[in-house]
């Protein structure tokens, strides 16, 4: 595996996911965690991606490694987990097999198409990329709090 690539996407996830967490409404001071979860998505998910795993999968690896570190995080850092979750996976959905997706339905309700099967295929290929790796991200982030948290929240009580 090529480090710049690997460092690249890295930067750019945790720009993606600073800007996130700015929409988010995260302080000054937590908007380093949230670049620090995008970094670690895309770096995993390139990772994972370099090793010949699909997009989605790569995409759920990605995610659990998020959703395990922030649950395993401090909760005095001044942000939110649930931020941190998902600010830090944004970056990872798939916009632009969304974009042709849409714009596959879009072509097939144009009377003029010439090839509406093909048109219909490729549309409904995107469309199912883009469902089954949001799902993939979801339950990779859902993963890791239901099977940290009790455990987390237990052992604060002793």
């Amino acid at each position: 595996m090529d480090l710049l690539p690997l460092l690249h996407d890295a930067i750019c996830g945790g720009l993606a996911a600073a800007g996130f967490g700015v929409l988010f409404n995260v302080s000054f001071r937590g908007l380093p965690w949230c670049a620090a979860s995008g970094a670690l998505a895309l770096a995993v998910r390139t990772i994972a991606l370099g090793e010949g795993l699909k997009l989605e999968a790569a995409s759920f690896i990605a995610a659990l490694a998020v959703g395990i570190v922030v649950q395993l995080l401090p909760s005095g850092i001044g942000v939110s987990a649930n931020a941190l979750h998902v600010a830090g996976c944004i970056p990872m959905i798939p916009g632009g097999f969304a974009t042709k997706a849409i714009l596959g339905l879009f072509a097939i309700t144009t009377q003029g198409s010439m090839v509406p099967n093909e048109t219909l295929i490729t549309a409904l290929e995107n469309s199912l990329r883009v469902m089954f790796t949001v799902g993939a991200l979801g339950t990779g982030l859902a993963i890791p709090v239901f099977l940290l948290r009790p455990r987390l929240i237990k052992r604060a009580q002793y």
